[in-house]
């Protein structure tokens, strides 16, 4: 087995790097202390190609695999969660769910300008009411002559403010349960249509996340994403990308949190040497190395099946559930061996510590992640596998 990097995948990764190095590392406790939505960066990594890694040439993209992907939001991550959280809506949920269910037509119309950053993307599934029971959503659409009217509120939409294209999920066949749920594509701009209450999170403040709110907001029929009543499992095809997406973003942050906590270890200096002499330090650092390595094989497992066009849903929800889970022990860690530092915002723990708890909860819960991989491996077991 080999598990090494290709030369353009290294060098995909050193650019990355120094990109967030140079361009977002300066920023990052202003954006997040202000809640600053950081466009100017998003702007260039459209330009590098970072909003449309997964997306081939043709439709403006960078023509690269999950594997790549992967690596572009562990890269940014390491820097800052809110701009990996950022890109990872964008490219894994949105513009995935209209290249993968998107007709020819919707495909040339938005994926170029989505891909080159012109414009970015949101998409909602999530309801105040209807969170982890996805499929209980109570916004509704109703087909009218040539368009759908759609009526309802959405919540927790990542780039919700700023997104000129929204992918929404709604029910058009309220009888049928999770198989008359629509997914629908909406422009900013068009009535009946606006961004709510923007929260205000512990974590991933520099990310907008969004109330969207629809009354009598009418859309042309062609703006239909795949078939009527298909929504919902489209979504569910879409969460398999976007999990490894999550399970990248959460180990980027668990290896900031990581090299913050050996870096301050060896300079941190008690009873006369470094805290990193003592065992109880090394231990700390030891674990964590050993839990990154491991989320590090388990994402790139899933990548790798992704690319190789092989289901994933086992997978990908391994790879979210354990980096995710490992990434906030790390940031924890990671505080703890600041001290009392840790606890200031004179250094990067305490951000890794608030930032990095969202991925065990967006895209399907920890919970949610073990009912999936419980209800596949049941599947084998029926199928004699």
């Amino acid at each position: 087995m080999d598990f090494s990097l290709t030369a353009d995948q290294l060098a995909l990764q050193r650019e990355l790097r120094a990109f967030a190095e140079t361009e977002i590392a300066p920023h990052v406790r202003e954006w997040d202390e202000q809640q600053l939505w950081p466009g100017d960066v998003l702007r260039r990594l459209g330009e590098l190609g970072a909003l449309g890694v997964i997306f081939p040439p043709e439709l403006g993209g960078a023509g690269l695999g999950y594997l790549d992907y992967t690596l572009v939001i562990e890269e940014l991550a390491r820097v800052d969660g809110s701009i990996g959280l950022i890109v990872a809506a964008h490219n894994s949920l949105c513009a995935n769910h209209i290249f993968l269910a998107g007709s020819d037509c919707q495909r040339r119309r938005y994926l170029p300008r989505l891909a080159r950053g012109e414009w970015l993307g949101c998409w909602s599934l999530t309801e105040p009411g209807a969170g982890s029971d996805a499929s209980g959503a109570r916004t509704h659409a109703r087909r009218d002559g040539d368009s759908w009217i759609i009526n309802g509120t959405k919540s927790f939409a990542t780039n919700g403010h700023h997104a000129q294209v929204c992918v929404v999920m709604a029910a058009t066949d309220r009888e049928a349960g999770k198989h008359g749920i629509s997914a629908f594509i909406v422009e900013q701009g068009t009535p009946g249509f606006r961004a709510g209450k923007k929260e205000n999170k512990l974590g991933m403040r520099a990310s907008d996340t969004a109330e969207l709110i629809f009354e009598d907001c009418r859309v042309p029929a062609a703006n239909l994403l795949g078939e009527a009543g298909r929504g919902f499992m489209d979504a569910l095809r879409i969460l398999d990308g976007g999990r490894i997406g999550i399970a990248a973003l959460a180990l980027g942050m668990a290896t900031g949190a990581f090299e913050a906590a050996r870096r301050y270890a060896a300079e941190r200096r008690q009873f006369g040497q470094p805290i990193a002499s003592f065992e109880a330090i090394q231990w700390k650092l030891a674990d964590m190395a050993t839990e990154l390595d491991a989320a590090r094989l388990l994402t790139r497992r899933a990548a790798w099946l992704k690319d190789q066009g092989r289901p994933v849903t086992r997978e990908a929800a391994m790879a979210k559930l354990y980096a995710s889970e490992a990434a906030v022990r790390a940031a924890n860690e990671c505080v703890q061996i600041h001290g009392g530092y840790g606890f200031l915002k004179d250094y990067p723990a305490e951000k890794f510590y608030r930032d990095v708890k969202l991925c065990t909860i967006g895209e399907g819960t920890s919970e949610i992640q073990r009912l999936v991989i419980a209800r596949e491996l049941l599947r084998d077991l029926e199928r004699g596998a």
